[in-house]
């Protein structure tokens, strides 16, 4: 394993948290939320997967991908309603609880395809 090139893989997807932190915080939550959802982590993903395991397994990443962001929509729905009505950590709590229900609705709905 190439330790210097996880390194890179890592030091990239932080400094992306960072940027959407820093954007939300100083400039606009919206542009904060236009990088967040910028498909660029998942750009990233797909070449580093088409370098490491080939064209077959990135194809099969993104058609996965287009699927679970399914999931991640509810998820965000979820997120947005409960922030008004409990605290924070209950709002991590059932919007992941969720987001695990609609995964795991759709990876039994894609198994049956």
């Amino acid at each position: 394993m190439d330790y210097l090139y996880t390194f890179l893989k890592f030091i990239i997807g932080g400094s992306i948290i960072v940027g959407v932190t820093m954007l939300a915080e100083h400039v606009d939550p919206r542009y904060g939320g236009i990088l967040a959802a910028a498909p660029m982590i998942t750009t990233l993903a797909f070449i580093f997967t088409w370098s490491e395991a080939g064209r077959q397994t990135a194809q099969q990443l993104v058609i996965a991908t287009f699927w679970f962001v399914i999931p991640t929509m509810v998820f965000l729905l979820a997120f947005y309603f409960l922030m008004s009505r409990v605290s924070l950590l209950m709002t991590l709590g059932g919007a992941y609880g969720i987001w695990i229900g609609a995964t795991l609705v759709t990876n039994h709905l894609l198994t049956r395809i």
